[in-house]
């Protein structure tokens, strides 16, 4: 199989992560969907990365269809629960982090418009999204191991994404002094493989 995505995608960055952490073999490709020769429109209609190409050819689109596909063909290395609370709660994890992340992605994009078309109401809304998430994440984590308690879920690689994001893109929010919490557990996440060999860069 191959993944389709860029370096600097938090999205694509989740795929590779659980990729990384199940220890299944597959192809990188690097490729934007902005690209003129790009795959990607012709794998998602979307034409959005990631996207998963098998080895029959198809498709699988948007990163918490991959990542949770992945972790079924793999028995080892579980990321997901069995159906049930606990499985809910890793799936809420993932939702939060993912609201970050389209709320960083869309101040991202916005602040590319040229500067007389650009929103401030826009980024500032989506600011407020961010702020109130990361306060919620660390009320949430609080002192525990991982997100769910003791054992690493995919609740931690989605988190982790988000905030290896705001570092990327967004220093100037400094929530590693606001939440010293969230930044012990990005620092311990970047003591893993899986995450410190997929650092978004340019």
């Amino acid at each position: 199989m191959k993944l389709l995505g860029t370096l600097t995608s938090p999205y694509a960055r989740k795929a590779r992560i659980v990729l990384a952490e199940k220890k299944i073999d597959y192809d990188w490709v690097i490729d934007s969907p902005n690209g003129a020769d790009s795959q990607v429109p012709g794998h998602n209609p979307l034409a959005r990365i990631p996207v998963l190409v098998l080895d029959d050819g198809s498709a699988i689109f948007d990163s918490p269809v991959i990542v949770e596909y992945l972790d079924n063909i793999s028995p080892n290395n579980k990321l997901f629960p069995q159906p049930n609370r606990e499985r809910v709660e890793v799936k809420r994890w993932e939702a939060l982090a993912d609201g970050v992340l389209d709320a960083a992605v869309a101040i991202r994009l916005e602040s590319l418009r040229p500067a007389g078309e650009r929103s401030a109401k826009w980024m500032a809304d989506n600011r407020k999204v961010i702020d109130a998430a990361l306060a919620f994440m660390a009320r949430e984590y609080d002192d525990k191991t991982w997100c769910m308690g003791t054992h690493f879920t995919f609740a931690d690689a989605a988190v982790g994404c988000a905030l290896g994001y705001l570092l990327f893109r967004f220093p100037e929010i400094a929530w590693q002094e606001q939440y010293p919490n969230l930044a012990r557990l990005h620092d311990k996440l970047m003591q893993r493989p899986s995450f410190a060999d997929t650092v978004p860069r340019d």
